[in-house]
């Protein structure tokens, strides 16, 4: 694959089109380009207003004839198109592809850094040997029935009484509408308690209090035996109706949250080796500019941390289909690519019928930035991961424990994947975004990386990273993984992101809801 986007400020100012590949027979618009606008470098007029973002005919393409962006098909052409034609879901067909998912043909094992080289951020070093990158309490629920109660235990330790306890990040709510209502064991029972045992496990809660009204169908006993959770010291239990009522509750809950903070403040940061990060890797509001610069720059990012001993997880199997054989191709077995492969099937079972992104169509504000299909956006997000090998496939929550690139199934809505990652043990997750994004997310913190200098420029507060330079012709994509992973280490060292500057991630742990309600 040959990128060959401009490289300085001269040449995009003369060029507003960007050539991914040789071989593509679309390019894509850097800025809105009128209609009629000659580029020399195609040797092409436009014949239609080309919004910023969108695809241009780079030369004719007959009907039904693949088009192609990263040498990739992403549709087949609905009509005859000129060269200069404005591309996008009006006159890009999706269809059946034939892949050949050559599992594990492509496989080239990492060059590691060797350890005592490695990169190194100031972690939280656990007496089981785990690392953490922040220091929380969490007060979680096994059913929603105790909601008001774990809010208003968690509510009691607002800044000023946590002044004595300043290696302690936060008391956080862990609040879900699910735990009653639904099948008492099973598939969807089984992902509730893996998602609630992996947040309680994770390196970064430092203590746990386990809420439970006293008869949700999960089972506060049968929990803790599934998840082999056992209550101590740093590890409490209340039942709102053995306490005698929700007043009673909190008040005991409050009391029991003290008991742990002493223990959870006596932490100091030190160094250690970046092969204890784990980031998961999200894309949410994908606009045209995300597969070309936030998303390829992140994966050049990973393909560091992977070399210096880390973890990425790439996710959102509905928004890797189309591509998916790009990553069994890499995979270090056969039978690696092999699930990935069963877990896409699962999915196109599962969505047979439903007007979902997995059936061809993205979401309005995707469609609106230059996404045509969910072929061109999972074209995009599969990039977050870059070009590392695909080391093994977990099923949703499932406790992350082989280093490298990883995956994991979880549907493509940020919060309910992103919630599946973080259980799994990811420490840091990085999230794309070419529209703009509010989102956050507790115990683990997200670094936002805007994919344009406009959307950044407009909502900076709520940005990390700007990998519109890239588009600008300012950075490369490699300069820019390079910045990506220096930020990596500072905020895995205790640096605040923005969204936990503006306090937002509490809101953002959302269990996926699948399966039936009684």
């Amino acid at each position: 694959m040959t990128t060959t986007m401009n490289s300085n400020t001269h040449d995009v100012a003369r060029n507003p089109f960007i050539r991914l590949d040789l071989q593509d027979n679309v390019v894509v618009a850097r800025m809105e380009v009128p209609a009629g606008t000659t580029v020399p470098s195609e040797s092409l007029v436009t014949l239609q207003l080309v919004p910023s973002g969108h695809k241009v005919a780079a030369r004719f393409i007959a009907k039904g004839e693949p088009v192609l962006k990263y040498n990739t098909v992403i549709g087949f052409a609905a009509e005859d198109l000129p060269p200069g034609t404005w591309m996008h879901s009006h006159n890009i067909a999706f269809g059946d592809l034939v892949k050949d998912y050559r599992h594990g043909q492509d496989y080239k094992p990492t060059n590691y850094v060797p350890p005592e080289q490695r990169a190194r951020f100031m972690g939280i070093v656990r007496t089981d040997g785990r690392v953490a990158t922040r220091n929380y309490i969490g007060v979680f629920l096994v059913g929603h029935s105790g909601a008001t109660v774990a809010r208003k235990i968690a509510n009691a330790f607002g800044e000023e009484r946590m002044v004595d306890f300043p290696n302690v990040d936060g008391v956080v709510p862990y609040v879900h509408e699910q735990g009653s209502g639904m099948e008492m064991s099973g598939e969807p029972m089984d992902l509730l308690r893996r998602t609630l045992g992996g947040y309680i496990r994770h390196p970064n809660t430092a203590g746990a209090l386990v809420v439970a009204l006293g008869h949700e169908h999960n089972a506060l006993p049968t929990f803790l035996a599934d998840q082999g959770l056992q209550p101590g010291p740093m590890l409490k239990t209340l039942v709102i109706e053995e306490a005698g009522g929700t007043r009673k509750a909190i008040a005991a809950g409050i009391a029991l949250v003290e008991q742990m903070l002493a223990t959870a403040n006596a932490v100091k940061r030190e160094p250690v080796s970046a092969e204890h990060i784990t980031v998961g890797l999200q894309c949410g509001g994908s606009d045209g500019f995300s597969g070309l610069s936030a998303n390829p720059a992140l994966g050049a990012a990973m393909e560091i941390l992977v070399r210096h001993g880390g973890t990425a997880i790439l996710s959102e199997t509905s928004e890797i289909f189309g591509v998916e054989q790009t990553l069994t191709a890499r995979a270090v077995t056969p039978e690696v690519g092999q699930k990935l492969v069963d877990r896409i099937n699962w999915w196109l079972e599962y969505n047979k019928g439903r007007d979902t992104q997995i059936n061809g169509r993205v979401s309005p504000g995707n469609n609106a930035g230059g996404l045509a299909n969910v072929l061109e956006k999972s074209l995009g997000g599969a990039k977050k991961g870059g070009n590392a090998p695909l080391m093994e496939v977990y099923k949703y929550a499932e406790p992350v424990t082989q280093h490298g690139l990883v995956f994991m199934d979880t549907p493509g809505y940020d919060p309910v994947s992103a919630t599946g990652q973080i259980a799994g043990g990811a420490n840091l997750i990085c999230f794309t975004t070419g529209r703009g994004s509010c989102f956050g997310s507790v115990p683990a913190p997200t670094i936002k990386l805007a994919s344009n200098t406009p959307m950044y420029r407009r909502m900076v507060k709520d940005m990390d990273i700007n990998c519109g330079v890239v588009i600008d012709g300012e950075a490369t994509i490699e300069q820019m993984g390079q910045q990506i992973f220096a930020r990596i280490l500072r905020h895995a060292s205790g640096e605040k992101t923005c969204s936990e500057a503006l306090g937002v991630g509490l809101n953002e742990f959302v269990p996926w809801p699948i399966g039936v309600v009684d």
